[in-house]
């Protein structure tokens, strides 16, 4: 994955028919390359990977006509390369049966601001803490709301680059806040989070201020920080949804390890059964229940449809990895004899019938 910057002669301004001038516009764009032997994504003696222009928007620095590229990577014959999640995700998300499910994502990308020179979350005194947790969280005052420069210069550049930015709040921890990106639809979800997450380095950047996306920044008795993932399908959203949900939130805890193992480096220090989080080890899910690995809202059981939360994602998960990953297991990963999978906890994944499963071919 990779970001490039392009002057382009494209009006952005018209509502009709946008997706398909941005879909034709982007077929256009060259190919571009880079050298992927300072990046440890190829050799010295091969050293170019591939640029393959993905999806646009407009650039929030440079202004006029300017548009930040999303990009993946290729070797020259064609072949993604191994750390190009992008690839793998498009093919979940193209595949006849997820795509008529038109499944929706809304990612809670929780963050920490840190003083530059000290590596210490913003407003917290140097070498000391501040008071305990409790009137930090959406709060307001100089004495409990440390960055919000930072946020609303972030929330405003990322509307200017036409992404889907829904809202912001201060977190539980001070110095930690969180942008949510969504609704949107399959692929574009990792597109867009990982073009906030650049914008966002950027503005902290031109701040002088450091953003960690670490799971677990301080330890102690603090909130650790996560990228709750918000699903919802098109048989989830209709009458009766809420059955298909269950059955979705089952399958999810029928393949727990696999799940946990992709969604962030680090998470283990942050799912300890504390600071609103599951233990790691364990697979729960509850109504309002924000100590569960999946949540269910009230609403959405009143209404008999909508959708779930997984908050086991860590706040440096692969967001290709984690939406295609839900997406492939509560659309195409089916039970089948043979082929059960084990919780951490030593307790059968198989169903209430002793079924394991399998998964429909992505072609």
């Amino acid at each position: 994955m990779a970001l490039l910057t392009d002057l382009v002669n494209l009006d952005l301004s018209e509502t009709e028919s946008t997706d398909k001038i941005i879909a034709e516009y982007i077929c256009k764009l060259p190919k571009w390359n880079f050298d992927g032997s300072s990046t440890g994504q190829a050799t010295g003696e091969d050293s170019e990977v591939i640029l393959q222009p993905q999806a646009i928007f407009r650039d929030p620095f440079r202004k006029g006509k300017n548009i930040l590229v999303m990009c993946d990577c290729y070797t020259p014959n064609g072949e993604p390369i191994p750390t190009n999640q992008r690839y793998s995700a498009a093919k979940i998300f193209s595949h006849p049966d997820v795509k008529s499910e038109e499944p929706w994502y809304g990612i809670e990308q929780e963050y920490t601001l840190l003083q530059k020179h000290i590596n210490w979350p913003l407003g917290w005194p140097l070498g000391g803490f501040p008071g305990p947790q409790g009137p930090y969280y959406c709060a307001a005052g100089a004495d409990k709301s440390y960055g919000r420069d930072v946020v609303d210069a972030h929330y405003k550049a990322c509307l200017f680059a036409g992404i889907s930015i829904s809202g912001v709040n201060a977190e539980v921890m001070p110095g930690q806040w969180e942008f949510q990106i969504g609704p949107v639809v399959g692929i574009a979800a990792g597109d867009q989070l990982w073009v906030a997450r650049y914008i966002l380095e950027r503005i902290t950047e031109i701040a002088g201020v450091i953003v960690s996306f670490d799971p677990k920044p301080i330890p102690g008795d603090w909130n650790g920080a996560g990228a709750h993932t918000n699903y919802s399908t098109k048989s989830m959203r209709s009458n009766g949804g809420y059955e298909v949900i269950k059955k979705a939130i089952k399958k999810l805890g029928m393949r727990h390890r696999e799940h946990i193992a992709a969604y962030g480096d680090g998470n283990e220090r942050r799912l300890t059964g504390r600071h609103e989080t599951a233990d790691i080890k364990n697979f729960v899910w509850g109504v309002a229940n924000r100590g569960a690995s999946v949540r269910v809202g009230r609403e959405t059981e009143k209404d008999g449809k909508g959708y779930f939360e997984d908050r086991r994602p860590a706040s440096n998960m692969d967001p290709y990895v984690v939406t295609a990953m839900i997406a492939e297991t509560t659309i195409l990963w089916e039970p089948s004899h043979g082929h059960g999978h084990s919780h951490p906890n030593g307790n059968s994944a198989s169903d209430d019938n002793g079924n394991s499963a399998r998964e429909k071919s992505l072609g």
